[in-house]
């Protein structure tokens, strides 16, 4: 089995954290949001993971291409880098891929985390992963008969048609049948709003007697933007929790400071006349004094003190003085 995982896009949502760091990048609850998202897509599919591609953008550099090779190896995968230089749309990225587009496949935007309790029909033509949604006409969605198989596909409903979103995964019986079919759209040009769109190769790969059926999620959860990635971060901490996973270090240093659970925190971490938690992620060598913090979510090597944080995202390296005087605030930076 492989998972290709289009990732090109910078975030532009999530700045200015995805300044430096690319979006799937950013740590959920002590680990990249993409290496949740493949490990958690490993545990459905319940066989052995050969390949992941990773389709980024060229100018991510070496050290991102490094991590996300090692995230592979830890994952007993081959891990194989592609390059997606204009954002042509979903059908372009995966095209960016189509030398691993052989066999079973798995496609996943990493833009998305979830859980889930189904076990992967492998013998279908192909799986997409959905969602019960209060508000269909936020989402594409997709339609089943009575057999419990995908006869439509319907992006952003005016009218009720079904409740059921499209989370961006999808799994292919055959790669080279989703490799053949964009590269029809590429070759004719087959665009919307300028871009080749994966939902058209399914549409085509349907006409043709391709059966789809839907694997449902139990869990779905956004990184969009700041607000929805603390909540995310929250969210994946107290399932965690519940799971019984071992989430602060060993190695923490705790001075008259507090953590109150579900918290993860990492290596190295110095805790002084502090209170953490609930739902916090300290990332590895941060240091924090005097400061009370909840529901937030703090990447490494950060430097807090004087503060009274809640729903906060901090990024890598910063530091934050709550009784500052003297402040340097980059571009798109908020202090609410």
């Amino acid at each position: 089995m492989k998972i290709i995982v289009p990732m090109a896009g910078r975030g532009s949502r999530l700045r200015p954290h995805t300044l430096t760091t690319p979006k799937p990048l950013i740590p959920i609850a002590g680990k990249p949001i993409v290496h949740r998202l493949v490990q958690d897509i490993a545990k459905v599919l319940n066989q052995p993971l050969e390949e992941i591609g990773f389709i980024i953008h060229p100018d991510f550099g070496k050290k991102v291409e490094e991590d996300l090779l090692e995230i592979a190896n830890q994952l007993g995968a081959k891990g194989i880098i592609y390059y997606q230089e204009e954002a042509l749309g979903t059908g372009h990225a995966i095209w960016c891929a189509k030398e691993s587009l052989q066999g079973p496949v798995v496609v996943a935007y990493a833009d998305t985390l979830f859980r889930a309790d189904f076990t992967l029909n492998a013998t279908a033509d192909g799986v997409i992963w959905v969602k019960q949604v209060n508000d269909p006409s936020a989402f594409g969605v997709v339609q089943l008969n009575e057999q419990n198989q995908i006869v439509d596909f319907v992006e952003k409903p005016k009218e009720f048609v079904s409740d059921l979103a499209i989370i961006g995964i999808y799994y292919f019986k055959e790669g080279e049948i989703l490799r053949n079919e964009v590269q029809y759209l590429m070759d004719n040009n087959i665009q919307k709003g300028g871009e080749y769109q994966l939902t058209d190769a399914l549409e085509n790969m349907k006409q043709k007697g391709m059966v789809f059926v839907p694997g449902q999620v139990n869990e779905w959860m956004d990184c969009g933007n700041k607000a929805v990635t603390v909540e995310t971060n929250s969210r994946m901490l107290g399932f965690l929790h519940e799971d019984g996973a071992s989430m602060v270090s060993d190695n923490v240093t705790l001075q008259k400071s507090t953590i109150i659970p579900p918290c993860f925190i990492g290596n190295k971490v110095v805790l002084i006349n502090t209170t953490i938690g609930p739902n916090v992620s300290v990332g590895d060598g941060c240091a924090i004094e005097n400061s009370t913090i909840s529901d937030s979510l703090i990447q490494t090597n950060a430097r807090i003190k004087n503060a009274n944080l809640k729903e906060a995202m901090i990024g890598n390296y910063a530091e934050f003085d709550g009784n500052f005087t003297k402040i340097s605030i980059g571009d798109y930076s908020q202090l609410i």
